[in-house]
């Protein structure tokens, strides 16, 4: 007897919306993706993720299956079967009974086998009824370590791929900052780490890699720091000057420099280093009394979005790399209480992700590059410091809305949002590229 359950109601047989994403592509075996368009505004791809067999298979399911709802791409259709082999129809090539899974909706099932080398992993369509991806996935380190999830996450992020057209980002991590320890965690909350990092350690950024953490320290011995995390060595890049503070640095999209915020006694402005080291370049001009800080850089390299009070309160501005043609972005409802910060780029160049104090309490919002009308992405409790995934549709930020700061995952598309870290005063968040792999689609 089997038993299918599904959140939503039982469909006929119909054509369904997966088959035109996968439909007229290069459908070559063995690892070659196909490359469907995804649409943002399309409902949810539903999915099944079969059980899979061997010791840490219930652990390969459960990991792929949260990857997957956590993209908010899919909704998942569980399966709870005493006889596995009513899913099964020897009248097909590939061994299921699609209709069953039809006439549920289904769209799409992932079918995931171990074998010697790793994983080998099976993408079906449902409407077609046939095998339409298949590819084998190595693991790294001994099963359930950090290593080996991150093996399954790129199993996951390849799947999303294959659906949709663009990775996941279940193969990122999260660096963010707890007590005075930078730690670093998985896209889903899973295998924290805390880094080797100076105590009075501040404000981590990843280089475009994904190898390499710069970050601040606070203090009478304020410098720029940056930290190999293939070794852990660590080395200091600016600084400490007397009576200067260095804060809040950002690697360019090439990985070759450091953004950073200087502070001195009367004024603070941006500077860039070369992460080899040299001479510094002094980016913003220096005026008494005003303070540019919080850069974030564009994914092209060509522009640098910043905090300024030059017009008496915090604004953010848009200017060229090199420092020229700075104009301000925030031109909307301007008031004396204004206060806007916390900006972050989008990874594909369209929105900037900022915080603004709304009714005394910081509300996220996103403004287009070019200016416009801002969108309201959050009310409940104080919520601050956003930083974009590699997908540009999700957002990390730090959120008081349970009572304490910790750390929330929104999907911009749809709002949903998520609790990723549990601990009082999480805060500081910076979101990594994709590992393993292209940070790309």
């Amino acid at each position: 007897m089997i038993r299918l359950s599904r959140t939503a109601s039982l469909v006929a047989l119909i054509a369904l919306p997966f088959a035109p994403a996968l439909r007229a592509q290069d459908t070559t075996y063995r690892g070659i993706t196909i490359n469907g368009v995804y649409d943002p505004s399309h409902d949810k791809y539903t999915v099944v993720v079969l059980p899979v067999t061997g010791a840490f298979g219930d652990s390969v399911r459960a990991i792929v299956k949260r990857d997957l709802d956590f993209s908010d791409r899919f909704t998942l259709t569980p399966i709870d079967s005493s006889d596995p082999g009513a899913l099964k129809n020897a009248g097909t090539a590939a061994g299921l009974n699609y209709p069953i899974f039809q006439h549920l909706g289904v769209q799409a099932i992932v079918q995931i086998t171990p074998v010697p080398a790793g994983l080998h992993v099976a993408l079906h369509d449902v409407t077609r009824g046939a095998v339409v991806n298949v590819k084998e996935f190595a693991l790294a380190g001994n099963p359930m370590s950090r290593d080996w999830r991150q093996s399954i996450h790129q199993v996951s992020d390849e799947v999303t791929r294959w659906v949709t057209g663009q990775r996941g980002i279940a193969s990122s991590r999260i660096a963010y900052l707890r007590g005075a320890s930078i730690r670093v965690v998985d896209s889903d909350g899973a295998s924290e780490i805390t880094l080797p990092t100076d105590a009075n350690g501040i404000s981590p950024a990843w280089n475009p890699a994904a190898t390499m953490i710069a970050y601040s320290t606070y203090g009478p011995s304020s410098r720029i720091v940056v930290m190999d995390l293939s070794t852990g060595q660590s080395r200091t890049l600016v600084g400490p000057t007397r009576n200067v503070n260095y804060s809040t640095p950002v690697f360019t999209p090439d990985g070759s420099r450091v953004v950073y915020t200087r502070a001195g006694e009367t004024e603070s402005d941006l500077y860039s280093i070369a992460v080899s080291g040299g001479a510094t370049q002094r980016l913003t001009p220096g005026s008494r009394g005003v303070e540019e800080s919080l850069p974030a850089v564009s994914p092209d390299g060509r522009r640098i979005v910043f905090v300024s009070n030059a017009l008496g309160r915090p604004e953010l501005y848009i200017m060229d790399s090199d420092g020229t043609s700075a104009d301000v972005l925030t031109n909307y409802d301007f008031s004396e209480k204004n206060y806007r910060t916390d900006p972050d780029w989008s990874p594909d160049g369209r929105l900037i992700a900022y915080a603004e104090r709304i009714n005394d309490r910081f509300q996220i919002r996103t403004i287009p590059v070019t200016g416009g009308t801002p969108k309201l992405l959050t009310s409940e409790g104080q919520n601050e410091q956003p930083s974009w995934a590699p997908d540009a549709r999700h957002l990390v930020f730090t959120s008081s809305r349970t009572g304490e700061r910790q750390l929330w995952i929104m999907d911009t598309e749809s709002g949903r949002v998520r609790q990723l870290t549990h601990s009082p005063g999480d805060r500081l968040p910076a979101w990594s590229a994709r590992l393993g792999g292209s940070g790309g689609q």
